[in-house]
């Protein structure tokens, strides 16, 4: 093998070795600059994030340490921060409080939340050696919408407690929690309430009219700052408390927790994978490599499985980080290794300051990030598009909201098999006519006024035909043909790409039954996996060469001249 084969076979499983050699010096500004507005950004995030797991928040920066780092050495992204995301951290939290039970001491759940991240990593690099890339589409995206919007939800709620300074027991339901808070209305912490809503002002104000200062960043600051100069003790505004200094020490995970822990590791897996990809595609520059898949699957599964042996949750790539990362001018991964060097010095050097910051303060932080969970837009523009969508968007929130966090996964992955399996079991079949002047053909039930041809009807169906769908098209054929009693049906097959033997069978039975009924069946455009399916069967000795063509426009000059009516066609 030459060294340029060797070296670009280790550059598919190193990515770094495929930008660093080609990296540009005028590249360093942007990367150094990114780097440090990520950080901005991350540290303060990770932190809040970890509390939505129920751990300790210096937990949420270990996850952007080694996850971090070994992303940014193997992954195929120039631009993707792995670290903490919302939907991660409550999921993580979910799986914890039913596998292992709720804890009075956060640190208590590092070891199992550590064995949970090395759990999802081993299911992501089994993925990847079975090429299961196409996970990455596995949940629709309105699905996905629905689902996220759940969870936004659900974060959302569980963090009233935090900014009304009210004891809530952790992993208390939406209804449970809201309940608790309605009766306990006489018992809000009004200086806890004002702290909180002066962060939310930081937090929402600051992106609007000075959108360049992380606004996460001021809000922790002024948390700090205000607690280091007040007694909020006195207040009775609680505190995160004590921080440990230094980087996390390595732990081995602990396996008898794997009996408990695989099946919740197994949805934050496909979610892990799922948002990084989305955000990885989202953010993917002009001119990079276009991100693999399955090599993603590796990437992060290293990087959870990395995080496992650092006492880091699961991780994953988050749309919200990535944008800053992208946003700050991030032109490789040395911007991610720039954020690992800055969240470790903070751990090393400012873990006291940290231990000062306000509870209501990283409650707001994250009542800002659920927030952002719930796209509103999105549900409107699905209700104004394809109302259908909407409804599969509403089951996976209402799963989520009803059910729980983790039962939430699975009703999400079924609606989407059931809206693929409607989708399949149902594929568009329609009556043709041909614009004006033109020799396009389009759906005649959009445009009306298109020619159509007395005797002839053109039909077109979509997709692939075999046998979970074959006689639902051939029924909606059946009604076209009622209604118009043609004596040609010319069939479309342009937008079908293949036909399965059991669709063929059902083909060959429906020529026959036009046959009886003294109707000619016509084919045009057929693609070449169809074609090569009906050139191997019965149907292609029954049709002929004369009934079958290359497209509408010349099945529509035959059919004139069939008929000598050639001159009022045209």
């Amino acid at each position: 093998m030459t060294t340029a084969a060797t070296s670009s076979k280790f550059a598919k499983y190193l990515p770094i070795l495929g930008w660093l050699p080609g990296y540009q010096s005028g590249w360093l500004r942007f990367d150094l600059v990114a780097g440090l507005i990520a950080a901005a950004v991350v540290t303060p995030q990770a932190m809040a994030y970890a509390t939505i797991a129920g751990l300790p928040v210096q937990v949420g920066l270990y996850v952007a340490l080694a996850p971090m780092l070994v992303y940014a050495l193997l992954g195929s992204s120039r631009r993707l921060s792995v670290s903490s995301t919302s939907a991660l951290s409550i999921l993580t939290g979910s799986a914890l409080l039913t596998a292992v039970g709720p804890s009075g001491n956060p640190a208590d759940a590092i070891i199992p939340a550590a064995t949970l991240a090395f759990l999802v990593g081993i299911f992501l690099i089994l993925a990847s050696l079975l090429r299961l890339g196409l996970l990455a589409n596995f949940i629709s995206h309105p699905v996905l919408t629905g689902f996220k919007a759940g969870i936004g939800v659900v974060i959302f709620v569980s963090q009233l407690g935090k900014v009304l300074g009210l004891s809530i027991p952790g992993g208390s339901s939406v209804l449970k929690t809201t309940g608790i808070i309605l009766t306990s209305l006489n018992q809000i912490n009004w200086p806890t309430v004002a702290l909180a809503a002066i962060t939310l002002a930081i937090l929402i104000l600051l992106p609007r009219f000075v959108p360049r200062i992380p606004a996460a960043l001021v809000a922790v600051a002024a948390g700090i700052t205000l607690s280091a100069f007040v007694n909020l003790d006195g207040f009775g505004i609680s505190l995160i408390g004590d921080i440990p200094t230094g980087l996390p020490s390595f732990s081995l995970p602990d396996l008898s927790l794997v009996g408990s822990l695989w099946l919740p590791a197994l949805g934050i897996a496909l979610m892990s994978f799922t948002e990084s990809t989305a955000a990885a595609r989202a953010f993917r520059g002009q001119g990079e490599p276009a991100v693999d898949a399955n090599h993603e699957l590796f990437a992060l599964g290293m990087a959870n499985i990395a995080g496992g042996f650092f006492q880091a949750y699961p991780a994953g790539g988050g749309t919200s980080q990535t944008a800053v990362n992208a946003n700050a001018g991030a032109k490789t991964q040395l911007a991610e290794l720039v954020t690992v060097a800055l969240v470790a010095l903070i751990l090393l050097f400012l873990a006291p300051f940290i231990s000062l910051m306000p509870e209501a303060t990283l409650g707001a932080l994250v009542l800002v990030a659920a927030a952002g969970l719930v796209q509103i837009g999105e549900f409107r523009e699905m209700a104004q598009i394809r109302r259908l969508e909407l409804i599969w968007a509403l089951l996976a929130f209402s799963g989520v909201i009803v059910l729980g966090i983790l039962e939430g996964i699975l009703v999400a992955i079924l609606i989407s098999l059931l809206t693929l399996l409607v989708q399949v079991d149902h594929p568009p079949v329609y009556a043709l006519g041909r614009k004006p002047g033109t020799d396009v053909f389009r759906p005649l039930g959009d445009h009306p006024q298109d020619e159509t041809f007395p005797g002839l009807l053109l039909v077109r169906t979509e997709g692939r035909l075999f046998f979970a769908n074959i006689s639902r098209v051939i029924d909606r054929l059946w009604v076209l043909i009622h209604q118009d009693t043609p004596q040609v049906v010319l069939l479309d097959c342009d937008a079908i790409p293949d036909i399965e033997y059991t669709a063929l069978k059902s083909l060959i039975d429906f020529e026959e039954q036009l046959q009886n009924a003294g109707i000619v069946l016509w084919l045009a455009k057929l693609n070449p996996e169809a074609l090569y399916m009906i050139r191997h069967s019965s149907l292609a000795k029954k049709l002929g060469d004369e009934r079958m063509y290359v497209n509408c426009e010349q099945a529509v000059e035959a059919y004139a001249r069939k008929l000598g009516k050639r001159a009022a066609i045209d």
